[in-house]
């Protein structure tokens, strides 16, 4: 055997299940960090696309396509210490230079070769010298160590060693080692494992000897015809949406659920798949198809079957990890599983359609919500107050009134229900469907289902003015009370989704849009509570900002558009794109760099002046042409911009200021602001701050200066 100078590596761990959740992640952590230390000793190179991550339910593993046998030697100066430490005053060593140096692999004799250099107010020592490379074996072992030390676990297992004595701790056991370098061993450990060559394929149909890997390049190529297994995640994944498309094409044309979370997770939980198709009996049909969809992809990870009108069939497919000529017994198998599971379902759903939404609202009360918020009871009477207000304020629809009271009572009803204590993803949707039995009208019960929307980024917006209404009350009571009582989300703890819940409520200002300030929205759900919370006011709104923030620039704004347009927030949100727009397109002109710059010395100027600026002018004391000039343009074009703006023209108000670049420009080469006399003085302040009023109407120009 023999190993080149530089040759492809191969590192695979070979251990009991993993958790599927989590393997894509902890394939690509453990990859990415054999890689990343082995580069930082010089010895791999390239970014992501050097190497491979490979990840099975039994398995971590990377390739790395060109790794070299010993890093090249590299040339150190090592600052030591200040020269009155570590030299005596007759020049030689004391002991903690003789320390430092041993530490360092070197002994006196280098003593009369250390440098001396000034060193900040000191001269300090270094010391030069060559660093031999590291080599395979130990840049790979320092590597794998700190791969596994850094490993995302979710849940660490402690385990013995066979020796019956040594404990380790990992995210599985693991019960073998590869490492090779080309053709050849490196004799790495790790977990209590010596590396070799061998490994093992699929459980059941596979090899049943240990296959001996040749190289690190034919390690896919091995397990794929020795061992049964696709060893790539993602080539496991796309042949597994490869298969299911084609299996569900044959089956009159129908369509599996997309969802990749389920995708990745049954990926981590085969290593050969094999998609079959099952159904169930059509009685279950008659259940919400949501709850057969919950259950069929939580509990059983199968893939739910639609037709081409987006409905639910009986049929659905599940990956098996096993290929025998006879399937019958899985597809059987599967079917009898899952048939308990729908009749639970269907249990459940027809229970509750015996008692009415109604009859459950009184049960809340006994329902803690947060104990120090009171009950869902109380959260209900909360929520109610506050969608009553934003009906009458934002949309002033008195017919209104009741459907918005009404999906508001009703709304939190269903987690009294089985479905939903057995399901609680279903809140909201089967209080939809509950309150169409009750026989509540369809804006009430589609309002009940919407008002946990948007629940995650890219949701859809509840549907309808009721609907909108009760979901920005329910997420405001949210945000005020929490806030209130302090649960303020750090770093990235988050337990009660504020962030969601305040993104939810710019979506809506927004994208609807409903027309009230989000300042006046918080002005009034404050009161709701009483004195159970402080005001926390101040705190949330800046909190809600920070997300719109990032909003915004998630839809391709600048970050200095978006400063600009904060810095002058408009009464309402919905108004916020329209002036991006207009800033964007300002920006664009020939003078906006220059009246950006104008304005953001304007403003300097103006901050200096102790208050001594009123946006007042005088006409009279304009006595150089300049200022004449400048007032007579500013008037001129604040007539024009002053109407724009109105009419929410924003674009055509800021574009009306690029008359305004040659008299600023005039102005500042010819005027002194800052005259002897007092009264010349306050007139140009006026001047200043009236130019100042018009150019920041829309946006805070001076955010684009750079």
């Amino acid at each position: 055997m023999t190993t080149s100078a530089t040759a492809p590596l191969l590192v695979e761990l070979l251990v009991e299940e993993l958790p599927p959740k989590a393997l894509k992640a902890l394939g690509n952590a453990f990859a990415g960090a054999v890689h990343a230390g082995l580069a930082g000793r010089d010895l791999a190179s390239g970014g992501a696309a050097a190497w491979t991550a490979f990840a099975t339910p039994r398995r971590l593993g990377v390739f790395i396509e060109s790794v070299t046998a010993k890093a090249p030697s590299r040339s150190m100066t090592v600052k030591l210490m200040p020269v009155a430490v570590g030299l005596s005053p007759d020049g030689r060593a004391t002991t903690a230079l003789l320390k430092r140096l041993a530490a360092l692999g070197a002994d006196a004799s280098v003593v009369p070769r250390l440098e001396r250099r000034v060193d900040g107010k000191n001269e300090s020592l270094f010391y030069a010298t060559i660093v031999p490379g590291a080599s395979i074996e130990q840049g790979l072992q320092a590597a794998l160590d700190e791969a596994i030390s850094t490993l995302p676990i979710p849940k660490v297992m402690q385990y013995q060693l066979a020796d019956g004595w040594t404990s380790v701790s990992f995210v599985r056991p693991a019960h073998g080692l590869v490492a090779l370098h080309g053709d050849a061993v490196v004799p790495v450990r790790a977990l209590g494992l010596q590396a070799g060559r061998t490994t093992r394929g699929h459980r059941f149909e596979g090899s049943a000897s240990p296959i001996a890997l040749r190289s690190a390049a034919s390690y896919a190529e091995q397990l794929r015809d020795e061992g049964a297994v696709m060893v790539s995640f993602d080539g496991r994944r796309a042949e597994i949406v490869r298969q299911l498309e084609t299996v569900a094409a044959r089956e009159d044309g129908l369509t599996p659920v997309a969802d990749d979370a389920l995708l990745d997770e049954v990926t981590g939980l085969v290593e050969k798949p094999n998609v079959l198709v099952c159904e169930f009996e059509k009685a279950f049909l008659g259940v919400p198809s949501e709850c057969l969809i919950l259950t069929m992809k939580a509990n059983q990870k199968y893939f739910p079957l639609l037709d081409a009108k987006g409905a639910l069939s009986n049929r659905f497919l599940i990956v098996s990890n096993i290929t025998p000529a006879d399937a019958s017994r899985i597809v059987e198998g599967n079917e009898r599983v899952v048939r308990p599971r729908l009749a639970d379902a269907k249990f459940f759903f027809d229970q509750d359609r015996k008692k009415t939404l109604a009859s459950r609202v009184p049960g809340l009360d006994k329902v803690v919500y947060h104990a120090k918020l009171g009950t869902q009871g109380e959260r209900t009477a909360r929520v109610r107050a506050i969608a009553g207000q934003i009906a009458s304020g934002a949309f002033l629809y008195e017919k209104l009134a009741g459907p918005v009271d009404r999906a508001a009572m009703l709304a939190k009803a269903d987690l009294l229900t089985d479905m939903v204590g057995e399901f609680p993803e279903l809140q909201g949707v089967m209080g939809g469907y509950y309150a169409r039995h009750d026989g509540e009208s369809d804006e009430v019960a589609q309002a009940i289902e919407d008002h946990y929307k948007p629940r995650f980024a890219g949701d859809d917006l509840p549907r309808g003015k009721v609907g909108v209404t009760v979901a920005l009350a329910d997420k405001l009571e949210a945000l005020v009370g929490l806030f209130g009582i302090g649960q303020v989300p750090t770093g990235d703890k988050d337990p009660f989704a504020l962030r969601r819940q305040a993104l939810g409520v710019i979506r809506m200002l927004i994208e609807v849009p409903v027309p009230i300030g989000l300042e006046q929205l918080v002005a009034l759900a404050v009161p709701v509570f009483g004195v159970a919370i402080k005001d926390p006011s101040e705190p949330l709104l800046a909190f809600i900002y920070e997300r719109l923030v990032g909003y915004l620039r998630e839809h391709d704004h600048s970050s200095q558009e978006v400063e600009a347009v904060l810095a002058r927030p408009p009464a309402q949100l919905v108004d916020v794109e329209r002036r991006l727009d207009a800033v964007h397109a300002f920006a664009a002109l020939p003078e906006a760099a220059s009246l950006a710059a104008a304005n953001k010395r304007v403003g300097n100027i103006l901050k200096k002046s102790d208050g001594e600026a009123s946006e007042f002018v005088d006409s009279s004391l304009l006595t150089e042409p300049a200022e004449a000039a400048l007032h007579a343009a500013l008037m001129n074009v604040e007539a024009r911009a002053d109407l724009a703006f109105r009419k929410q023209d924003y674009t055509a108000s800021l574009q009306a200021l690029a008359a305004l670049k040659a008299p600023i420009d005039a102005f500042f080469d010819a005027v002194m602001v800052n005259a002897d006399d007092s009264v010349l003085r306050a007139n140009r302040l006026g001047l200043l701050a009236k130019l100042h009023a018009a150019m920041n109407r829309v946006a805070d120009l001076s955010k684009l200066a750079g």
